[in-house]
């Protein structure tokens, strides 16, 4: 897959996917506006391009994004190094969404009608620690 930010000074290629996962928790509320959209890459991710810029936004996890236009390039997992992309950045991409996570903090104003499994943060938080 390729895409690149909204100015097109980061480009990024990733291993081709087919599923995308929502996270509803506050945080990525918070830095996206809405839910975000993400596509679970755990390697082979390539950035080119200006270097995107990053802020840790908790102790497990480092937030990217375009320092020119803004636009939200990754969720990097540090324990696992895996790199959570959004979909918004693959135009051409044909996804499937098929899971949401922290559903438990989904505001009220919004109501998805796909088909999804559904976890809550403490489904998550359980589920990454038998890891």
């Amino acid at each position: 897959m390729k895409g690149s930010c909204l100015c097109g000074s980061v480009s990024v290629s990733a291993p081709n996917h087919a599923e995308v996962s929502l996270c509803h928790c506050s945080m990525c509320r918070r830095w996206s506006g809405g839910p975000m959209f993400a596509v679970h890459c755990s390697s082979g991710i390539e950035f080119t391009g200006d270097k995107p810029k990053a802020y840790q936004s908790s102790e497990w996890a480092e937030r990217g994004f375009c320092e020119k236009c803004g636009t939200h390039l990754f969720y990097h997992l540090l324990p696992n190094n895996e790199y959570i992309l959004p979909a918004g950045l693959f135009q051409d991409q044909d996804f499937k969404l098929v899971s949401e996570i922290f559903i438990d903090e989904k505001p009220d104003f919004y109501e998805l009608r796909n088909d999804t499994r559904k976890m809550t943060g403490q489904q998550v938080f359980d589920q990454f620690s038998k890891q």
